[in-house]
């Protein structure tokens, strides 16, 4: 007689594993069955058996659970081959992925944008396909990793001074980041800091957990909360200094009412006693004119050489090579969207309170999120 087929030994992982892809009910269907099969194999249910569970021929069930015990769990997942062959050829392809990147204009075609229709007529029109349905070419231009996307704005910096100035803040970057060695005289601390606002008393946009409307909702629900419309701006404005120190990780900020050079020394004699006098630091900031020092006031030029200080300028119109911008992406969307604040006391208090938040949940993963899909630098 022969030997009763069943599934190898197994162990806990395994087994837990098997578990999981049961119980999550998601994902392949014929995954699924599979590892109902080899589970009940495990538990020492007959062949004849687990097909009548399954639904399926003993047979069936043989192959799964040899299959399994020669590939193991690689067994579990279909390997789909053969199908319905491309309906259009690679360069057909690459042609029309030039074709969707290109502009209309570019044809001689009164046009700012392509169409779903306008690019199909276009195409066929051109020969490169005989013919091609709207859904067709909107699957084909998914494949090929092509979407409608937005416009987007940029800035072209014509700073005269753009390669040596982005080539120092980088360099900073890769002290703070630990690539580079500071050498004797350049800065072990890197600040970066800008200002944040104007922060005004004003509703902000944002999203929020409620319920779904339209023909199921239930009528005795309480409406939800909704976004004060006004046009007015009292109370004035406010000012968030911020500066973030790439080494510690750690993110500090003042509220001012208003930003020239003296708001702006004050902070950074703040940022000096954070560390050591005798340790340089470097301070990473725009081209705003109190950042400056001119002919009319040196304050800022004499405090630096007074206070073993670097301030590093960013290029004109290259705000995005200074990191602390990405941290105000995720203050703002987590502090301000879906906000209306009735005074700056109460705005103040919850931009401080996130501060002490963020500092002491730097690996929060969205966190982590927000910051590293705003990140440029």
């Amino acid at each position: 007689m022969a030997d009763r087929v069943r599934v190898r030994e197994i162990d806990d992982d395994e087994g837990r594993r098997l578990l999981r892809i049961i119980r999550r009910g998601t994902g392949s269907v014929v995954t699924w069955r599979r590892a109902q099969m080899v589970l009940l194999s495990a538990q020492g249910m007959q062949v004849a058996k687990i097909a009548e569970v399954s639904f399926t021929s003993d047979d069936r069930v043989r192959d799964v659970v040899h299959n399994f015990n020669a590939d193991g769990f690689e067994s579990l997942y279909p390997k789909y081959k053969g199908g319905r062959p491309k309906t259009f050829t690679l360069p057909e392809r690459r042609e029309i992925k030039k074709i969707a990147k290109s502009k209309p204009t570019e044809h001689d075609l009164p046009f700012s944008t392509w169409s779903l229709t306008k690019l199909a007529d276009f195409l066929v029109a051109e020969g490169v396909v005989d013919d091609i349905s709207h859904e067709g070419l909107r699957i084909l231009l998914r494949e090929e990793g092509v979407s409608f996307q937005r416009l987007k704005s940029w800035k072209t910096s014509r700073d005269p001074d753009y390669a040596a100035k982005k080539a120092r803040v980088e360099h900073l970057y890769a002290i703070a980041d630990g690539e580079v060695i500071p050498e004797e005289g350049e800065p072990e601390v890197i600040f970066c800091m800008d200002e944040f606002g104007p922060l005004n008393l004003m509703p902000h946009p944002g999203r929020q957990w409620a319920e779904r409307g339209g023909r199921h909702k239930d009528p005795d629900r309480e409406p939800r909360r909704r976004r004060r419309a006004t046009y007015n701006r009292y109370g004035g404005v406010r000012h968030l200094f911020a500066a973030l120190d790439l080494k510690r990780d750690r993110l500090y900020g003042h509220i001012k009412p208003i930003k020239k050079r003296t708001q702006f020394l004050e902070f950074c004699r703040y940022l000096r006693t954070l560390h050591p006098p005798e340790v340089r630091i470097a301070i990473v900031c725009d081209n705003f004119s109190p950042h400056l020092s001119t002919k009319r006031c040196q304050r800022v030029g004499t405090w630096v050489a007074a206070s073993n200080v670097e301030i590093a300028y960013t290029p004109t119109n290259s705000s995005w090579l200074n990191r602390i911008e990405a941290q105000f992406t995720a203050l703002r969307y987590f502090v301000l969207d879906g906000t209306d604040h009735a005074g700056h006391k109460e705005q103040g208090s919850m931009i401080r309170r996130y501060m002490i938040w963020r500092n002491r949940h730097t690996n929060d993963r969205r966190l982590r999120a927000v910051v590293a899909k705003a990140n440029v630098a």
